[in-house]
C-alpha cells in the first residue's frame, strides 16, 4: 500500500525566508516528511496563487529531504481564503480530479496548515468520504524540526466508547418515541427502531397510517421532542386534525388569508403553515383536506412557499411535515378522492402503525403504563390484584375483545376501573363490570345472524345476493352455489367493517390461527378474494364512492 498525503501550504507557518535558517524552523509541510515511519509516496500539495514563491523553494526542500516523495502541486483558484463557500466549492472541485483508489493507497489529509476556514472545510470534505482516509494534525517540538504527528480517524465505528455512546443516545431515542413502555412485539420494535433513523438523519415528509387510536399523534409529538432535543427544530409543534377543516376555512386556516379576503376577514391571519415556520407540522386525517388544499399543500411542501386565501404575493414557511390517516391513501386516489402526485411525495417514508389487536402482545406493557400514568395523575398508587390482572388479560386477548378504539379503548377502560378501585386495587368483581361494559359497546360490531324469527329464508337469501351484486356481475352472481353466496357476503361485510386486510383476516381466521405457529390471515383472505378477482381495496373503494 502507498502512502498518499493531501495537504495545504501554509502562508505562514511554512515560511521560514528563503535562507539556511529556515532549517532552523518546524515547517509542518516539510517537518512532516521527516518522519521515518511514515514514508509519504505521493504528496498532493494545494496552494494559493500568491504562495508561488513558496511553493518553489518548498519542493526545492522536499525533494532534497524525502526525494522518493512523488510531489503533485494544485493550485487553488481562491479569491477570498476566508469565504466558506467559495473555499468549500474549490476543495470539492478538487477532490472530484483526484483520483481514488483506497484499494492501492492509505490517504492522510493535513489539516494542520491553511486559514481556519481551509481546514473546516477539509475536516468537512473528509467527514463526508470526499476526501478519504485520515485525518492528520502537527504540532512543533523542543526536541526536533520534525515535530510531532496524530492521527485522527474518523470512522467513529473504531472508537468503542464513542460507538457505546452512540449506541446508547440511539436506545434512548427509540425509548423516547416508544413513550418509555417495553413493548414485546417485533414488528412494532422494528419500525420504531427505523423511524428513530429516518427522524434524525431526514427532513422529509412521514406519513404514519393506522387505525384510528393506533397512537399516531402521540408519534408524532415524540418525533418533535426527539428533532428538537437534537436541536434540528427551533419553531413549534403545530397539530390540526384536518376533518376539523371545510371549504374556505380549510384554506384559511393551513394557508392564512389577508384582511378582507372574504365577508368576515377583518384581519390578517398567518395560517397554520406559517406558524409552523421552523418547526414541525402534524396534518392528521390528511386525506379529509379537499383537493384544492392538497395541491396546495404540495407545492408548499415541495417549494417552502404558498399563497394566503385573498392574497397576490407568496409567503414562505420551512417546516416539517407529518401526515396522518387512518384511510387507506391508494384506495382514495384510484377513486379519485386523494391527488396521486401529493401521495407520492408524502410516501417517502411512510409506516404502517398496527392496531391493538395486531399486537396484543404488547397489550399487558401498555396496561402497566397506562396504570403508572394514571397512579401519576391522581397521586396515589393504583393496581390489579393479580387474579383481576390475569382475569383482565385474559378477556383482552379473546377474539370477542375487539378494541375498536384500539389504545383509546384500553385507555378509557383503566381509567374507569382504576377510578372505581377502592383503596387503589382493581378487583374481579370491577374487572367482570368493565367487560360487561366492553362487550355492550363492542356488540354493535359484531357481525349480525339470522335467525328464523328475524328474517325469513328467502330475506337473508335475498340480502347475501344483493351484497355478491355489489362486486360481481349477474352471470356471476347466478353462477353461485347458495353457500358460496352465503360464505362471500359474510367475508364481504367483514371487509366492509375492517380497517385492514390484516384485520379482516384476524376476525376471519380466529380460531385456526391459533392453531399455526405463524399466522398467514392476510395471504389466506387475500387468495379467497382472488378466486372471485376482488381485492380489499377495491372493496374499501366502494365503500367510498
Amino acid at each position: 500500500m502507498n502512502n498518499v498525503l493531501i495537504g495545504v501550504l501554509g502562508s505562514r507557518l511554512d515560511h521560514a525566508g528563503f535562507n539556511n535558517k529556515r532549517w532552523d524552523r518546524w515547517r509542518p509541510s516539510v517537518s512532516l516528511l521527516m518522519h521515518q515511519e511514515l514514508v509519504i509516496d505521493q504528496y498532493v500539495l494545494l496552494y494559493l496563487p500568491d504562495d508561488e514563491p513558496l511553493l518553489a523553494i518548498t519542493l526545492l526542500d522536499i525533494a532534497k529531504i524525502s526525494p522518493g516523495t512523488q510531489v503533485r502541486p494544485i493550485c487553488m483558484q481562491i479569491a477570498d481564503p476566508w469565504d466558506l463557500e467559495e473555499v468549500y466549492g474549490v476543495l470539492l472541485d478538487i477532490s472530484w480530479e483526484l483520483n481514488w483508489d483506497i484499494e492501492r493507497n492509505n490517504y492522510y489529509v493535513n489539516i494542520t496548515t491553511g486559514t481556519h476556514v481551509t481546514q473546516i472545510c477539509l475536516f468537512l470534505l473528509n467527514e463526508a468520504h470526499y476526501l478519504p482516509g485520515k485525518l492528520l494534525q502537527l504540532s512543533p517540538s523542543k526536541q526536533s524540526i520534525a515535530g510531532t504527528y496524530h492521527l485522527i480517524d474518523l470512522d467513529l465505528s473504531q472508537y468503542d466508547q464513542i460507538a457505546s455512546r452512540f449506541a446508547r443516545e440511539s436506545a434512548d431515542a427509540v425509548e423516547l418515541l416508544k413513550g418509555g413502555i417495553a413493548t414485546r412485539s417485533g414488528t412494532f420494535n422494528a419500525l420504531i427502531t427505523q423511524l428513530e433513523q429516518v427522524a434524525v438523519r431526514s427532513k422529509a415528509p412521514i406519513l404514519l397510517q393506522g387505525p384510528t387510536g393506533a397512537g399516531k399523534s402521540q408519534l408524532a409529538k415524540r418525533i418533535y421532542q426527539l428533532k428538537k432535543h437534537r436541536g434540528q427544530l427551533n419553531g413549534p409543534l403545530v397539530e390540526v386534525n384536518c376533518a376539523t377543516l371545510r371549504g374556505d376555512n380549510a384554506m384559511s386556516a393551513l394557508f392564512g388569508h389577508v384582511k378582507g379576503a372574504f365577508t368576515g376577514a377583518n384581519q390578517l391571519r398567518l395560517g397554520l403553515l406559517r406558524e409552523a415556520d421552523q418547526g414541525l407540522l402534524f396534518l392528521d386525517e390528511i386525506a379529509e383536506l379537499g383537493l384544492d388544499e392538497q395541491a396546495m399543500l404540495l407545492r408548499a411542501i415541495e417549494e417552502k412557499q404558498f399563497m394566503p386565501l385573498g392574497g397576490d404575493k407568496l409567503v414562505s414557511s420551512e417546516f416539517q411535515l407529518i401526515a396522518g390517516s387512518h384511510q387507506d391513501l391508494f384506495a382514495l386516489v384510484q377513486a379519485g378522492l386523494f391527488r396521486e402526485d401529493l401521495l407520492a411525495r408524502i410516501n417517502l417514508w411512510t409506516y404502517q402503525l398496527p392496531s391493538l389487536r395486531e399486537r396484543l402482545e404488547d397489550l399487558e406493557p401498555n396496561l402497566t403504563h397506562e396504570l403508572e400514568k394514571f397512579s401519576r395523575e391522581a397521586g396515589h398508587k393504583v393496581d390489579f390484584n393479580r387474579a383481576a390482572r390475569l382475569q383482565y388479560l385474559q378477556f383482552a386477548h379473546t377474539p370477542e375483545a375487539l378494541w375498536r378504539a384500539n389504545f383509546r379503548d384500553l385507555n378509557s377502560s383503566i381509567t374507569r376501573m382504576a377510578t372505581l378501585a377502592d383503596g387503589g386495587r382493581i378487583t374481579e368483581e370491577l374487572v367482570a363490570q368493565e367487560i360487561g361494559r366492553l362487550q355492550h359497546s363492542w356488540q354493535r360490531f359484531l357481525p349480525e345472524t339470522s335467525s328464523s324469527n328475524s328474517l325469513s329464508s328467502s330475506d337473508w337469501q335475498s340480502d347475501c345476493h344483493s351484497i355478491c351484486a355489489e362486486f360481481l356481475s349477474a352471470s356471476q352472481v347466478q353462477d353461485l352455489d347458495l353457500f358460496d353466496q352465503l360464505q362471500l357476503a359474510q367475508v364481504l361485510q367483514i371487509c366492509k367493517q375492517a380497517t385492514s386486510l390484516a384485520e379482516a383476516g384476524r376476525t376471519l381466521f380466529a380460531q385456526s390461527r391459533l392453531r399455526k405457529s405463524a399466522a398467514n390471515d392476510s395471504h389466506r383472505l387475500k387468495q379467497y378474494l382472488a378466486k372471485y378477482q376482488l381485492e380489499f381495496q377495491q372493496i374499501k373503494a366502494a365503500m367510498m364512492r
